[in-house]
């Protein structure tokens, strides 16, 4: 028999070194998957991954928007582990790399080994630079102007408030400041910077109005599509530690950028009531709807630092949901109704397409199902209840909220009916 009280025994039996490091590498790729924007669902799967490959019995986790608490158990011994996540944030291609290195891993896998990989993971700088970041949620936010009615006037100069507002919220936030505050100054510049160039034209009588109600597109880069998303399906899971606090996340970044423009709008005496829509032929109306929901997709994704290819891909799920969303809508179908449908294509779709591209899920089905997200109404319902018109803030609001979760809705349906551990209670 061993005797206990042997330096090894003891050793091991007082510090576990070799069990606390692989504790906290299983931390280390939660962390890491939560920080780039995954849910609740998946960062939970990952860390059992790990656990397994190291021969953990059991990893039990609490996830929040930017927190873990997880413990590991092997045999008689656990430890617990609380760690915070340094940002919050979307990083798609950080989310796919991880998601397939943990797949990958096999029992017996290496610390040192697992150490490396996630060292050149989170080494690994963004895909674009400041200026293709920008031009990105350019790209984004105009086409969001066309599908709010926008006409060539609101396109053009959103494009230029959006770039110049995503340029500064980057640069910022890579600096380590406030996002909150970040945020706020972003949709300020995208809106005055929309405001100042078509009070310019309009002085020079190259326009004959004002073009207010472009200005809300101008900030609907700030919607924070990742986290609302994700709220709706960690709720769907009863994860409420995960679904709320991405839910309270989401809702302070919008109220944040609602602020601003509602500051710049009282400033300059605006109000960001919706444009009448465009006189376009059908046939017209279905193609630049179908050209929109692609580019703005593929904005966003790109935007969400996904590849091209996943881009691509997006925007095609984005393209045939939303135009789809957008034309029943004109047939009579309530927008909630279409809401869910359009989400339940997207996941379906999403469902299809990510096996075969060999990509997580969520970053095709995210960036399709931002462009209908009703980033405008949700800024709306705010801006009046700064201003005191309870009514019109209510209608806004109760509008966004009711689509929000129709896609919400939409996406579980997708997820339930494709995927069997999601038909199971969470555990």
């Amino acid at each position: 028999m061993t005797d206990p009280a042997s330096p090894g025994t003891l050793e091991d039996a007082l510090e576990p070194v070799g069990f606390i490091r692989q504790s906290r590498l299983v931390l280390r790729v939660g962390t890491m998957l939560l920080s780039a924007g995954s849910g609740s669902y998946r960062v939970k799967i990952a860390m059992h991954q790990v656990g397994r490959a190291f021969g953990i019995d059991s990893v039990q986790a609490q996830v929040t928007v930017n927190e873990i608490t997880a413990t590991c158990h092997r045999g008689p011994i656990f430890r617990t582990e609380v760690v915070q996540s340094p940002a919050i944030g979307v990083n798609a291609a950080r989310i796919a790399a991880l998601e397939r290195l943990c797949a990958s891993l096999a029992p017996g896998f290496s610390t040192e080994e697992l150490e490396r990989r996630l060292d050149e993971i989170q080494a690994t700088p963004p895909l674009y630079g400041p200026v293709p970041n920008a031009l990105f949620a350019a790209i984004a936010c105009a086409a969001f102007a066309f599908l709010n009615n926008g006409g060539p006037v609101e396109v053009l100069v959103v494009f230029f408030g959006a770039g110049l507002g995503q340029l500064t919220r980057r640069a910022l936030l890579h600096r380590g400041y406030n996002q909150l505050g970040v945020t706020m100054l972003s949709a300020a510049i995208a809106s005055v910077v929309y405001l100042s160039i078509v009070n310019v034209l309009f002085q020079a009588g190259v326009v004959s109005s004002i073009h207010e109600s472009g200005y809300i597109s101008a900030v609907l880069f700030l919607v924070p599509g990742f986290p609302l998303v994700t709220a709706g399906l960690d709720l769907s899971r009863l994860d409420f530690s995960a679904g709320v606090s991405r839910l309270t996340y989401a809702l302070m970044i919008m109220t944040s950028a609602a602020l601003s423009v509602w500051a710049v709008s009282a400033v300059m005496g605006l109000t960001p009531n919706p444009a009448e829509p465009l006189s376009l032929s059908t046939a017209l109306e279905t193609g630049l709807r179908l050209a929109a929901s692609a580019a703005g997709v593929w904005g966003f994704a790109l935007l969400f630092n996904s590849r091209w290819r996943v881009a691509l891909a997006a925007a095609l799920i984005g393209m045939v949901a939303n135009t789809l969303r957008l034309e029943i809508i004109d047939l009579g179908i309530i927008p909630q109704g279409a809401a869910c449908l359009a989400g339940l294509l997207v996941g379906v779709l999403a469902n299809l397409v990510a096996p075969r591209m060999n990509v997580p899920r969520i970053t095709l089905s995210v960036p399709a199902v931002v462009i209908m997200v009703p980033g405008a109404a949700a800024y709306r319902a705010i801006y009046f209840l700064n201003d005191g018109q309870t009514v019109e803030a209510l209608a806004f609001g109760v509008q966004a909220t009711f689509i929000v979760v129709a896609l919400a809705i939409g996406l579980t349906i997708a997820r339930t009916v494709t995927d069997r551990s999601w038909t199971r209670a969470p555990r």
